[in-house]
């Protein structure tokens, strides 16, 4: 777990931010993130503007518990819902299959959604308190992630709030594809996954 420890006037002053159409910097669970509340197409679409990013990238979407991705459309089977019981919270980000119109800002014409339940009990709570946050890097494209504030806000200046979390060098997380009943390794990061993994455990549902 990380060691960062904020509390409830810090999660007061994300939720301020973001009245306010606020980009926030916050440590996050792996690396400093540029944050925005998920379910705010307009707060989403200025991260894009913040991070100068590819419009056809998606963002990941983190969030509090597994309730949360009813939010998005996201139904889980049993099978779906014990493995990812076991597995969050964790560096493992996992997608899912979502082509409904209302999340494009979301998906980017992927049909894909990404969610994370993070391995952080204080950003777990903002979560809960303030909604899903989609949690990109703190750092303008092609620029190497911020590791500290400063660094951040080199990229962004005075346009976003900061949380100082001290110096956070991290990897980025693991990501799983699960579309339909496969299960799919995208990307090995910071959590090592067996291929076979999913298959295992649980396999008796």
């Amino acid at each position: 777990m990380s060691k960062i420890v904020f509390g409830k006037k810090e999660i007061n002053i994300v939720k301020t931010a973001y009245s306010l159409k606020r980009a926030v910097v916050l440590p996050t669970d792996t690396i400093y993130g540029i944050t925005a509340p998920a379910l705010d197409k307009k707060a989403v679409l200025n991260l894009y503007d913040l991070k100068g990013r590819n419009l056809e990238k998606p963002f990941i979407i983190l969030i509090s518990s597994l309730d949360d991705l009813l939010a998005f459309g996201v139904k889980l089977d049993n099978k779906k819902s014990d493995w990812l019981k076991k597995i969050w919270p964790q560096k493992i980000t996992v997608t899912f299959p979502c082509n409904k119109k209302k999340f494009s800002y979301l998906h980017r014409g992927t049909g894909l959604l990404a969610f994370r339940i993070p391995d952080n009990k204080w950003l777990t709570q903002l979560i809960k308190i303030a909604g899903p946050i989609v949690a990109p890097s703190a750092n303008t494209q092609g620029k190497v992630p911020a590791e500290i504030v400063r660094e951040a806000y080199e990229y962004f200046g005075d346009s976003v709030t900061y949380l100082d979390g001290g110096k956070i060098k991290g990897k980025a997380s693991t990501i799983v594809s699960l579309e339909n009943n496969s299960f799919e390794i995208i990307r090995q990061g910071s959590y090592k996954l067996k291929k076979n993994e999913y298959f295992r455990s649980g396999s008796d549902n």
